[in-house]
């Protein structure tokens, strides 16, 4: 079977635990996240986890069962992941040896509409916001500059339409 990645959209309840136990499913069952997201949602007392998970559709499908036997889980489903509307934030703090250099970053930062957050001799912080794609293409175009540090958090996702 064919392996992609899956964005599974969990609604659960909001108290303490609950991502222990969800992380321990997956331990369990020797899944693996990709990625995880947790924030509160509009409906009180309830939060969204985003997962990315990597894997054919036995594995995803296996993942919604197990999740859904969990007693603090709410609803589960899989995305589609051409049906989503997906960002993910990254802060990266590059490093630059002149003028230049860091000209040429804030140029590429503009290029890709990125934040520049913070600059300091010799580095600097952008923030970027967009799809996991677009965020690894602008990786690549600064690594050579070198990335001292990097903190990426994951995927956030909500599903194209008017479904919910």
């Amino acid at each position: 079977m064919m392996e992609n990645t899956f964005i599974l959209s969990t609604v659960v309840e909001n108290k303490p635990g609950v991502l222990f136990r969800v992380a321990n499913m997956f331990r369990r069952r020797g899944f693996n996240i990709d990625s995880i997201s947790v924030g509160p949602i509009e409906e009180n007392g309830l939060s969204k986890m985003t997962i990315t998970i990597y894997g054919d559709r036995d594995v995803a499908e296996q993942t919604v069962k197990q999740m859904s036997k969990l007693i603090d889980v709410v609803k589960v489903q899989v995305f589609d992941y051409e049906d989503t509307v997906q960002r993910e934030l990254a802060l990266i703090k590059i490093q630059f040896s002149s003028n230049k250099s860091l000209s040429e970053l804030t140029n590429y930062c503009s290029i890709f509409r990125n934040r520049v957050i913070d600059v300091s001799p010799g580095s600097m912080i952008v923030e970027v916001t967009g799809t996991p794609e677009k965020i690894d293409a602008f990786i690549d175009i600064v690594s050579g500059y070198g990335i001292k540090e990097m903190a990426r958090t994951g995927i956030t996702a909500l599903q194209r339409g008017t479904k919910k």
